[in-house]
């Protein structure tokens, strides 16, 4: 059990792709199955283990234990990147960045990890229908931040609840889906806030409601999952705390809560630099420097959920009118656009250890826009299938190589 901002964990989720035609390649399994012997839903490979998701074309990478500090860890990160991407080379397949593939048919190519706890998935799949981009194709960033009682899980869940709106204004990178840029920035977020609305509590706002305990937080969010999923869940395979789809959900099992609304990037370093400016972020909230606990947790769920559901839409670009909120950040503004608040906080926090380990990254992507903005620009007015594939083969690169997508 850690203190607030004690140890950090992260998960990092990427797609395999045939190398040919870049269209998903279900080989997870074989995959582990090469470096280790044996299929396994997870091994562990020093700092770092892989394991499987839900489908057989993803592959997760994850902290074996919890970091003091997310700096460096990029490093570990994009060393096993490489190697996995060494083992695939033999399925003539490679792991592509993003969060979502830009032109999928997850009706026609989803596969579901069909080895241990594919029950499941089963399960999911029976109930929800796993044949959808809210299901197939979204690979994401997890932080893990840990808590030690019950005041400290009140301070964390009240601060991440702040930041939680926003975050796509820093992280969006999936303007596209079924080879059409879709409109919204963030499309991942959208397809995953509908992807249980047959039990809408599952996901309820995305933006988690205003709990402050973990009884708290038991009775009001995961007992009313559990009770309107029953009906469908009989065998009780899905009455876990997993099940919950809020953009960060509380994980008892191991004192964390993990934030989930982060759109991967086009390597580890990015997103390592993102992580770094919304570890910080929480920490500034949950030390109060300029928004009281009390005054947090007077924020109801629904303005926050407005805001980040424009965010998912504009990301940095989203104006965002209320006043109340940006005072919460110290901005003294009727109106001001996402960008702007990152780059207050980016001004504010430049000068603590982790964030300024990746400053010129964090100036990169606050000055060439969000991954969604990049790969926009490199289409320009060329959005065919033809440019879709280049532009996605550049992001492959800067997987392999380790660097930010830059003009």
């Amino acid at each position: 059990m850690y203190h607030l901002f004690e140890k950090y964990g992260i998960e990092l989720e990427y797609m395999i792709v045939d190398r040919a035609d870049e269209r998903v390649c279900p080989v997870t399994d074989r995959v582990i199955k090469s470096a280790s012997g044996s299929i396994q839903n997870e091994i562990c490979n020093g700092d770092i283990s892989w394991s499987n998701e839900l489908v057989l074309h993803v592959i997760e990478l994850k902290t074996t234990s919890p970091v003091p500090t997310v700096a460096g860890i990029d490093k570990s990160f994009q060393s096993n990147v490489n190697q996995i991407n060494n083992l695939l080379e033999k399925f003539n397949a490679r792991l592509m960045p993003g969060p979502m593939h830009p032109f999928m048919d997850p009706v026609r190519e989803m596969r579901l990890w069909p080895h241990d706890y594919n029950p499941i998935y089963e399960a999911f799949d029976r109930i929800f229908s796993c044949k959808g981009h809210g299901w197939a194709n979204l690979q994401s960033m997890h932080i893990n931040l840990p808590f030690a009682n019950d005041e400290e899980f009140g301070r964390l869940h009240a601060a991440i609840r702040m930041i939680l709106p926003i975050i796509p204004a820093l992280s969006a990178a999936s303007p596209i889906a079924d080879g059409l840029l879709t409109g919204y920035m963030d499309t991942r977020m959208d397809v995953y806030r509908k992807n249980s609305s047959k039990i809408p509590s599952i996901t309820g706002s995305v933006i988690p409601e205003p709990v402050y305990s973990p009884a708290q937080y038991q009775e009001k969010i995961l007992n009313k999952i559990y009770r309107d999923l029953a009906p469908f869940d009989p065998e009780g395979i899905l009455q876990e705390e997993w099940v919950n789809a809020r953009g960060a959900i509380a994980r008892f099992e191991r004192n964390t809560i993990e934030i989930r609304v982060i759109d991967v990037q086009e390597a580890p370093v990015a997103d390592i630099s993102i992580a770094a400016l919304i570890i910080e972020a929480v920490r500034m909230m949950v030390e109060e420097r300029v928004c009281s606990y009390q005054e947090q947790k007077k924020w109801e769920t629904e303005p926050l959920a407005v805001i980040f559901s424009d965010t998912v839409k504009s990301a940095e670009h989203t104006w965002i009118t209320d006043e109340k909120y940006l005072k919460c950040f110290g901005i003294h503004e009727k109106t001001c656009q996402a960008l702007h608040i990152w780059n207050h906080l980016f001004t504010m926090m430049q000068n603590s250890e982790l964030v300024s380990k990746y400053s010129q990254n964090l100036r990169t992507i606050l000055d060439e826009g969000t991954l969604a903005s990049r790969i926009l620009r490199a289409l320009g007015e060329t959005q065919n299938h033809p440019k879709i594939r280049e532009v996605y083969r550049k992001l492959s690169s800067c997987l392999q190589e380790g660097v930010l997508f830059t003009r």
